[in-house]
């Protein structure tokens, strides 16, 4: 149902609501044409499109009344003329009427009564932006016209569309205006106005083609054809008119515009208007379509279709002012406030110091309230660093891994010097375990790096987002946190080197733990035995096996690990007693406790001894010198190894050796796993977060440095200006939607322009009960 389908009744009461939705929505361009381009709230108006020469000038200098806009034969419009027509109310002493103009870019704003002056403002400001030599810019020149004899209209004239670019317009001048329009018209708040020439095939239209890019189903768009006057014999435009060539829901209005020869001569628009009527009451083909003809009723029709087209979108224009106006208000707040006095800047200052220590600690004890939900932070990251990154890595360390065999062999020989050892010798155990601890140092230095990271992780997400205001506060607040971390790190680090250096200063093999060297014995033996392949040797019956001495309750531990205790009493598992001594050794006795296992010789060479030394000395020399022939030596090697084969008991050796390292090892161990995290908490941990708050009044809040660290960047200063600017415009704006009458409110339910004119009541069309401050924050 179009406007022209209204009834009489209807018709009648929707003109008296253009006094006053429509001075509402001027007063609202006027309020957001002071953001310039930064305003994205698209309000209702009517963009006029068509191509050069098409008469767009002459039907709203027809609109006005008088002539204003410039004149010539090429492009004419090259800014958006955003104008505004206002109706006055006439004198009610029968004198002339009062039309002016104003500007918008006028400061202050002036009335203009001669619209000579109003074209001549308007190509000095077109030339002032674009040039003058044929340039087009898209920054609109604001104008409003009061006349007595308008209504009220709000129309935005846009550059017509061009084929061939001439003056200083670039080649691509056609695609830029195009561009230009579309900007406008795409919007659902905006209707068009396409203004086609008679003289040319409607469905040519470049007016019409481009709205139907913006507005395919045609349900904003009202046609203007011009130049009916014109056309050739024969033709007439009823079938435009009627919607017949191309349908528009909105319908089309015919008119006669001035010729260019009734402008040279000055011919009046009043007197055009009378020779358009006589002109349609002359041609009989146009009969029954006088409300589709003549610029009265395009007048008409605009602003009764303007009126309804704000009436509908007005409930979704509040929503979208209510909108911006909170999310701008809530980016003024995150500037904050301005704060001058030394006064209040240190309590400004003192203020950030404490929320930022609350801030690191909660976060620390897991009490932030921006805890995350996806994945673990703070204090639980260093938990998962000490259990599943720190002691789970110590405990998959083997402590023999890089000890072979024949290096555990070596060092028990190197540990002997130039003699033969008659026990397992307590340094190789004592070097080999000293390496083993060794190797916990650097994990656990590591560790505590690891811990340092998260806490520098954490003093970052700490920084709140008032900070940014502040950069030189916070890189100042990020400097003094990193240094005091540096400095816990230290004594965490040297607490932990002196851990390890105590465990290999002291060798405890009196540790309840310790296996021993008892045990060790027993349990390397049965591991040897077990990897080697059995022979089974006769024994006579009477042979004598050595006596064992019982063994008490706890296990024998000692430095030699074989054959004495602590108090250097030798017992009966290492060397014989002399009842033993004098005893035959049994056939083919390979036990550890036997001589052989204590002296490292054979009887053989014990008999040459003594049938040496039986003889006279004389007799001795004399022998030797006889047999005596020049022997050379062999030259040692550079370095020199132990041999591939070791015998039984090297085994066993090399067997207690990694049973008593791995024994100690597990020892060391635990205590470095319970200690290191200790020592991290209590040095760097807990010291920073106690200690926090402190260091930060020591380096910070300082008289000469409060005014330095509070200072603002020019860009923040101007943000919030800006914004302030914006927050200020916005509450105008809302304050002037508020002002509408009632039944404005109401939308009328025979009109419907696509989704925008929905008829239930949409968030924020309730008056705003948003109300400011003195500093224009927002209070509900």
């Amino acid at each position: 149902m179009s406007v022209d389908d209204l009834p009489p009744s209807s018709a009648s009461a929707v003109t008296p609501l253009g006094s006053s939705v429509i001075p509402i929505v001027n007063k609202l361009q006027d309020i957001f044409a002071q953001l310039g381009s930064q305003s994205t709230i698209a309000l209702p108006q009517v963009a006029v499109v068509g191509s050069q020469s098409s008469g767009k000038s002459s039907v709203l200098e027809a609109l006005v009344g008088r002539d204003f806009l410039p004149r010539g034969n090429d492009i004419c419009t090259r800014r958006p003329l955003r104008l505004q027509l206002v109706q006055t109310k006439p004198s009610s002493d029968g004198g002339s009427d009062e039309e002016w103009g104003e500007f918008l870019h006028h400061d202050p704003v002036r009335r203009i009564y001669d619209f000579s002056e109003i074209r001549r403002e308007i190509e000095a400001e077109t030339n002032r932006v674009s040039g003058e030599n044929k340039g087009v810019s898209d920054i609109p020149i604001g104008l409003k016209i009061f006349s007595p004899n308008v209504l009220d209209i709000s129309l935005v004239d846009l550059p017509g569309i061009t084929k061939v670019p001439v003056g200083d317009q670039p080649s691509d001048i056609e695609a830029r205006i195009r561009t230009m329009i579309l900007t406008y018209i795409k919007e659902p708040s905006c209707l068009i106005l396409a203004v086609s020439p008679a003289n040319t095939d409607l469905a040519n239209s470049d007016a019409l083609q481009i709205a139907g890019n913006a507005d395919p189903d045609g349900h904003r768009t009202i046609g203007v054809i011009t130049k009916l006057d014109i056309m050739d014999r024969g033709t007439d435009a009823r079938n435009h008119l009627l919607g017949k060539t191309i349908p528009l829901r909105l319908g089309y209005v015919g008119v006669v515009n001035r010729s260019q020869e009734d402008i040279l001569m000055n011919r009046s628009i009043k007197d055009a208007l009378v020779a358009e009527e006589k002109f349609f009451r002359s041609r009989p083909v146009y009969s029954g379509l006088t409300d589709r003809l003549g610029v009265p009723q395009l007048a008409k029709k605009l602003n009764q279709v303007l009126v309804q087209h704000i009436k509908a979108l007005l409930p979704s224009l509040k929503s979208r002012i209510n909108n911006a106006l909170f999310a701008t208000a809530k980016e003024y707040e995150s500037y904050g406030d301005i704060t001058e006095s030394r006064g209040g800047q240190g309590a400004l200052l003192l203020s950030f110091i404490t929320k930022y220590c609350e801030a690191y600690s909660s976060t620390l004890e897991g009490k932030s309230k921006e805890m995350s939900t996806s994945e673990l932070s703070g204090g639980a990251r260093i938990l998962y660093i000490f259990q599943s990154v720190f002691v789970k890595s110590l405990e998959e360390v083997d402590p023999c891994e890089d000890l072979t065999a024949d290096d555990i062999r070596t060092a028990i020989q190197n540990a002997t010097g130039p003699r033969s050892a008659l026990f397992v010798p307590d340094v190789p155990f004592e070097v080999l375990v000293r390496r083993q601890i060794s190797r916990l140092l650097d994990p656990s230095l590591q560790c505590a790096r690891f811990i340092f990271d998260e806490l520098v992780k954490i003093s970052h997400q700490c920084m709140m987002k008032e900070l940014q205001r502040f950069p030189v506060l916070q890189k100042r607040m990020d400097e003094v946190i990193g240094n005091f971390l540096r400095e816990g790190l230290e004594p965490s680090q040297a607490m932990i080197r002196d851990l390890i250096e105590m465990e290999m200063d002291y060798i405890n093999t009196s540790h309840p733990n310790f296996i021993g060297g008892t045990k060790a014995v027993e349990q390397a033996m049965q591991t040897v035995k077990s990897s080697r392949i059995p022979h089974p040797v006769a024994r006579p019956r009477d042979t004598v096996e050595p006596e064992r001495t019982a063994s008490s309750g706890s296990q024998i531990k000692t430095r030699s690990f074989l054959g004495r205790q602590a108090n250097g009493i030798i017992t009966d598992q290492g060397v014989p007693t002399a009842a033993d001594a004098e005893r035959p050794a049994p056939a083919g006795s390979t036990s550890w406790s036997g001589f052989s296992s204590i002296f490292r010789g054979s009887d053989g060479q014990a008999a040459a001894k003594n049938n040496l030394l039986n003889k006279p000395f004389s007799e001795t020399t004399q022998e030797v010198y006889q047999n005596l022939s020049t022997i050379y030596l062999k030259e040692p090697p550079t370095i020199l190894k132990s041999s591939e084969t070791h015998s039984e008991q090297e085994s066993v050796e090399i067997e207690i050796t990694k049973l008593l390292l791995k024994s100690y090892y597990d020892i060391v161990r635990k205590n470095v796993e319970d200690l290191v995290p200790k020592a991290i908490m209590h040095f760097l941990v807990n010291y920073t977060k106690r200690e926090l708050h402190n260091v930060f009044i020591e380096k910070l809040y300082r008289e000469n440095l409060i005014e330095e660290l509070l200072k603002e960047p020019d860009e923040l200063a101007i943000k919030r200006k800006r914004t302030q600017e914006t927050l200020r415009i916005l509450q105008q704006a809302n304050r002037t939607l508020d002002e509408l009458p009632l039944e404005a409110e109401s939308v009328e339910r025979g009109y419907k322009i696509g989704s925008e004119a929905k008829h239930e009541e949409l968030p924020g069309t309730r008056r705003s009960r948003t109300e400011t401050n003195g500093n224009g924050r927002l209070h509900m």
